[in-house]
């Protein structure tokens, strides 16, 4: 359940996600999927989590992303005490990386 809506997630549109096989099928679902408001939110939150996962100060992940302090603080929040959706990405970026 989202805690926010308190709705059962349509898992559909998750198993849809996955059925994606590269970046321009990813951009393209999300493009048809989202407004651009919503992916600029998204793409500057992971842009946000990955200066927080390097050690950056608040700052200059402002001065890097143009977030406000409070997207920083969620995100940070989200990687402190979330799920671990971002470590699990990370990891496998990282091991992509090493390949």
């Amino acid at each position: 359940m989202n805690k926010q809506n308190r709705k059962p997630r349509n898992i559909d549109m998750y198993r849809a996600i996955l059925t994606l096989e590269t970046v321009e099928e990813c951009m393209d679902f999300f493009d048809d999927l989202c407004t651009v408001g919503e992916i600029q939110a998204m793409e500057q939150r992971f842009q946000v989590a990955v200066c927080l996962s390097k050690g950056m100060i608040y700052n200059d992940i402002l001065a890097e992303t143009g977030a406000s302090s409070a997207t920083i603080s969620r995100v940070n929040r989200s990687l402190q005490y979330g799920k671990d959706g971002y470590g699990v990405v990370f990891g496998r970026l990282a091991e992509q990386d090493d390949k």
